[in-house]
C-alpha cells in the first residue's frame, strides 16, 4: 500500500530569515507592549539577544499558565454554587464533588509554572554566559582590526608587534571563553529541558489521573428521563462520591515520576567550566578559573602555537622569541633572548625592551 505523504513541518525554523522569530514557519509569536524589559533586550550583547528574547517570552507564557488555574479555581467553584442552586440533591452532590477535582487540576497548572520558573532559570545561566563571552570576542575583533589599519597606514610601526602580541593573548582568552561557553551551553541545554518536559509530564500525568475520577463521579449520576409528575429517588451515592475523592487524593500521593532520565557526561565540569583536572593557565577566563601552573595555554592548543608562529611584522625583521607563552590575564612567562637585526636608537631599544616586558 503506497504511503500517504504527510504534510507536517519538521522544523519551525524560518526558511526565509534565520534571524526572524517565526515568520514564513507558520508560527506568530505573540507580540507584547513596550516595557522596560524591552529596552533591557535591546542592550543585551548580541551573542545573547536570542535567548534574552526566548526567556523573556516564556515569563509570559508562565503567567498565562498561572492565570488559567486561577481562572480554573473559579470556574470550580461557579460550578459548585450552580449546582446547589439547582434544588438537585444528585447534581449538587456531583457538582460540589466535581468541582474539588477541577480545581485540583487547575492546581497542576501552577506548580506547572513554578517548575517552568526553574528552567528559565537554568536558561538564564546559558544566557548570562554568553553575555560574558562577547566582550571576548569584540576585544579580539578590536584588536584585529587596530593591527590591519596599522599595517596599511604604517607597515614599520613598532606597534604592531605589541599589537600582534597582544592579539594572541586576545586569542588565547576568547578561546578559553568559547570553551566554557559551550560547555556551559551544552550542559544547561539538556539541564534545563530535563526540567522543562518532566514538568510537562507529570502535569499531564497528574490531570489525566483526576479526569479519570472526575469521570467515575459522572457514572454516579442517573439521567434516566422521567414524566412529568415523577421524581428521581434519592441520591444514594454519597458515600460513593466521597470515596472518588479519596481514591484521588490517594493516587496523587502515590503518583512517582517514571520518565526515561537524560543522561549527562557533564559530571567531571570542574572549576571555571573545563572539565576535571584541566587547568587553565590564567585567572581572566569568563568564571574567573584560578592560576594554574600545570601547562600554558600555548602548549595545551595548537591554535596558539600557530598564532606564535605568525605573530611576527610582515617583513619578517622584527622576532618575537618563540619561547615567550601568554597566560590568558595578559602577562608574559619568558624574555626574548634576541634582539632586532637592525641598529637602533636609546629610545627605540626601550620601547623595544617595554613591548617584550608587557
Amino acid at each position: 500500500m503506497p504511503t500517504r505523504p504527510r504534510n507536517r513541518s519538521l522544523s519551525v525554523r524560518s526558511k526565509k530569515d534565520n534571524g526572524s522569530s517565526g515568520s514564513g514557519s507558520g508560527i506568530s509569536v505573540p507580540k507584547h507592549r513596550f516595557t522596560m524589559a524591552s529596552l533591557r533586550g535591546m542592550q543585551q550583547p548580541d551573542l545573547s539577544k536570542k535567548l534574552f528574547k526566548l526567556i523573556k517570552t516564556e515569563n509570559h507564557a508562565i503567567s498565562a499558565y498561572e492565570t488559567a488555574g486561577r481562572e480554573r479555581v473559579a470556574i470550580a467553584s461557579q460550578l459548585s454554587e450552580w449546582g446547589e442552586a439547582t434544588g438537585d440533591d444528585a447534581v449538587s452532590e456531583i457538582s460540589d464533588k466535581l468541582g474539588v477535582l477541577m480545581a485540583e487540576i487547575a492546581e497542576q497548572e501552577d506548580l506547572y509554572a513554578q517548575n517552568l520558573e526553574d528552567y528559565r532559570g537554568v536558561l538564564k545561566q546559558i544566557r548570562n554566559t554568553e553575555s560574558s563571552v562577547q566582550p571576548s570576542r569584540d576585544h579580539k575583533a578590536k584588536v584585529s582590526d587596530e593591527i590591519q589599519k596599522l599595517k596599511y597606514k604604517e607597515p614599520q610601526s613598532t606597534k604592531i608587534v605589541q599589537l600582534e602580541q597582544e592579539l594572541v593573548r586576545a586569542e588565547a582568552q576568547s578561546l578559553v571563553a568559547e570553551a566554557q561557553l559551550t560547555n556551559i551551553t551544552r550542559q544547561k541545554f539538556k539541564e534545563a529541558y530535563d526540567v522543562h518536559f518532566a514538568a510537562t509530564i507529570e502535569r499531564a500525568e497528574k490531570q489525566i489521573l483526576l479526569a479519570k475520577q472526575a469521570r467515575r463521579l459522572l457514572n454516579l449520576l442517573d439521567d434516566t428521563p422521567i414524566v412529568p409528575g415523577d421524581t428521581h429517588p434519592p441520591f444514594e451515592n454519597v458515600e460513593a462520591a466521597r470515596q472518588v475523592l479519596n481514591d484521588a487524593e490517594d493516587e496523587l500521593r502515590a503518583w512517582s515520576p517514571r520518565v526515561e532520565p537524560i543522561h549527562s557526561s557533564a559530571g567531571n565540569l570542574g572549576a571555571g567550566a573545563m572539565p576535571g583536572g584541566h587547568i587553565i593557565a590564567g585567572g581572566n577566563s569568563v568564571y574567573g578559573s584560578e592560576v594554574g601552573t600545570e601547562q600554558n595555554l600555548q602548549d595545551t592548543h595548537p591554535a596558539y602555537r600557530e598564532k606564535a608562529a605568525r605573530s611576527r611584522s610582515t617583513s619578517g625583521d622584527r622576532r618575537v622569541d618563540s619561547g615567550a607563552s601568554f597566560n590568558t590575564a595578559g602577562s608574559t612567562v619568558g624574555t626574548p633572548r634576541n634582539g632586532p637585526p637592525y641598529p637602533v636608537s636609546e629610545v627605540e631599544r626601550r620601547e623595544a625592551e617595554q613591548v617584550a616586558a608587557f
